[in-house]
């Protein structure tokens, strides 16, 4: 069985309704991983959902917790959710850097995947801001600097450019995504699906350690119903997440 902490893909939004003189305010709170989380939801599988606001607080301070997990995965949580705590950020005290405990971790063995999203690699006005963290060595991928969103509302079709366990027997092209983050595959990397003359789908190594990189989302706006419900989508996570975790 492998153990995976899935971290990200939960939002809030805070709306202001104005209707005339008077105006008020309302609050919805989303999570966006269901498609991945139910591809996971097998035997062969136990996974621990960290949404962002939880993984500011929780998400491991030290070497033990970590060593907990096979594999880590992050989607659509930026850098500063992992970096700043509040015993940091609100009361000025040291604390681990979380970031650099878990590339520590995939160089001793562990598995480390990154989705795409808004508040990956880079992301949105490069707030994301992964290039010059600690992490950035672990994974198979160069990122640019500043925002590195491409955005494809007419829609991008993933074919299947390299050889591997996690695509083979797959179609050779998948249904249409809607946008992507521009990487760069690291020397030594294996690009196994693209975007056009960009890669979508990137694994490596890194030390004794496995990483990941997906371009793109699970969930929408890039991720339309048509990928995640494709049948090909579980097979291709499950793959992935067993393979980030050594099996």
């Amino acid at each position: 069985m492998t153990s995976v902490l899935f971290v990200g893909e939960s939002w809030s939004v805070t709306s202001t309704h104005t209707k005339g003189f008077d105006s008020f305010t309302t609050t919805a709170y989303s999570e966006g991983g269901g498609a991945l989380l139910e591809a996971l939801a097998t035997d062969d599988f136990r996974v621990t959902y960290m949404p962002c606001h939880v993984a500011v607080t929780s998400f491991p301070a030290t070497r033990q917790e970590l060593s907990a997990y096979d594999a880590v995965v992050f989607s659509d949580i930026g850098s500063n959710s992992i970096l700043l705590p509040a015993q940091t950020f609100l009361q000025g005290q040291r604390t681990p850097n979380r970031l650099e405990l878990l590339r520590e971790w995939v160089w001793d063995g562990g598995g480390f995947g990154m989705i795409g999203g808004y508040l990956s690699f880079q992301g949105i006005e490069g707030k994301a801001n992964y290039r010059t963290s600690p992490i950035a060595a672990a994974l198979p991928v160069e990122m640019e600097p500043g925002d590195d969103r491409i955005e494809v509302p007419e829609g991008v079709v993933p074919r299947v450019t390299g050889e591997g366990h996690l695509t083979a027997g797959l179609e050779p092209e998948w249904p249409a995504l809607l946008g992507y983050q521009r990487l760069s595959p690291r020397q030594g990397a294996t690009v196994l699906a693209s975007l056009g003359e960009d890669p979508l789908l990137v694994t490596g190594a890194y030390g004794a350690g496995r990483s990941l990189a997906f371009a793109s989302d699970i969930g929408e706006h890039w991720a339309p119903k048509p990928f995640t419900e494709w049948e090909g989508f579980g097979t291709l996570w499950r793959r992935s997440i067993s393979w980030l975790g050594g099996a």
